[in-house]
């Protein structure tokens, strides 16, 4: 089996660089080693650590709202519909949240139905749409939502285990951080896992890949109080509920297909010579792009502040004082 040294640099606090899915499945065909001189880095969004590393193959990874930037990354994958010949493949966070589980749906009617009306579990404030807030209070207008994260909370604290809490009601407000074709994170499919039909808004193309008519589709709806007559008469009429839960969740392909497709995708990067699976350039304006990227990485920990930079201005965004 052949030996690959790579490397997780910015990712997610507590992301597991030993057991995580690129390394669970990378280990089906190679041995993988950690190592700190990797000859493929992958990273992510959470910092600038890896702008340092220069001599290796670079692969960006994101399920986050973020684009690859091709002109740091020699291959990426995240979720967009995008093409880049070899260089991108497209795999939504959604995909390792549970979308194993959505292959074989059944429930019971009776214990379905017999449940609390919706619940509403997020944490992040800053940085959502203000759509979702605002759906929120509309839809509380018709009855008590219960709130189980940090966010708007209004059952006297946050629950421990989301999917233990929505299980426990007929619908679930799944609501993304912003509406970008192709972005869909694990709030969709957290309800579907215990048959709490979702509430959904964010990506516009999500009927690529679930059937838009197994969930409440809120992006389609022209106004929030369409929406919400829409989710008063499923939730009054017992038959219209089942029918509408009965629905397949998924039109794309199933969890074993998509890994695979996966591997084969990072087995063309490892099983080319390593010059030829080289992406991205050292040379012309693109290396000025890259020190750019590489000032703002280290005064990252700065003030808000004007920077005369190539000959250009900029400004920086970042927390506290420079050390």
């Amino acid at each position: 089996m052949r030996r690959i040294k790579i490397l997780f640099e910015d990712f997610w606090p507590g992301f597991d660089v030993k057991n995580n899915f690129i390394v669970n499945l990378l280990s089906k065909e190679y041995e993988i080693i950690n190592d700190s001189n990797p000859d493929y880095l992958f990273f992510s969004v959470y910092g600038y650590n890896h702008l340092k590393y220069r001599n290796c193959i670079k692969i960006f990874y994101s399920g986050e709202n973020i684009e690859p930037d091709f002109n740091l990354c020699d291959y990426a994958i995240a979720f967009q519909h995008l093409h880049a010949e070899d260089r991108y493949f497209r795999y939504p966070l959604f995909i390792e949240s549970g979308y194993e589980l959505l292959k074989n749906k059944s429930f019971d009617a009776k214990e379905v139905l017999n449940r609390k009306f919706c619940n509403f579990v997020y944490t992040n404030k800053k940085w959502a749409d203000p759509y979702r807030k605002e759906f929120f209070y509309r839809l509380s207008k018709y009855k008590q939502i219960d709130s189980g994260g940090q966010y708007l909370n209004n059952i006297g604290g946050p629950v421990t285990n989301k999917i233990d809490f929505i299980k426990n009601y007929k619908f679930t407000i799944a609501f993304e951080n912003s509406s970008l074709s192709g972005y869909t994170t694990e709030k969709i499919v957290d309800p579907m896992t215990v048959n709490s039909l979702p509430i959904y808004w964010g990506n516009p193309d999500v009927h690529l890949d679930f059937k838009k008519d197994s969930f409440v589709f809120v992006n389609d709806f022209e106004t929030i109080d369409a929406a919400v007559e829409e989710i008063i008469r499923l939730d009054k009429d017992d038959n219209a509920f089942i029918e509408k839960l009965s629905k397949p969740w998924y039109t794309g392909e199933d969890y074993s297909s998509l890994q695979s497709k996966l591997l084969l995708f990072l087995k063309n990067i490892f099983e080319q010579d390593f010059n030829k699976a080289k992406r991205t350039t050292d040379y012309g304006f693109v290396r000025t792009y890259r020190k750019k990227q590489e000032v703002m990485g280290k005064l990252s920990k700065g003030k808000i502040m004007t920077l005369s930079l190539f000959n250009k201005e900029f400004q920086l965004l970042a927390s506290t004082k420079i050390q």
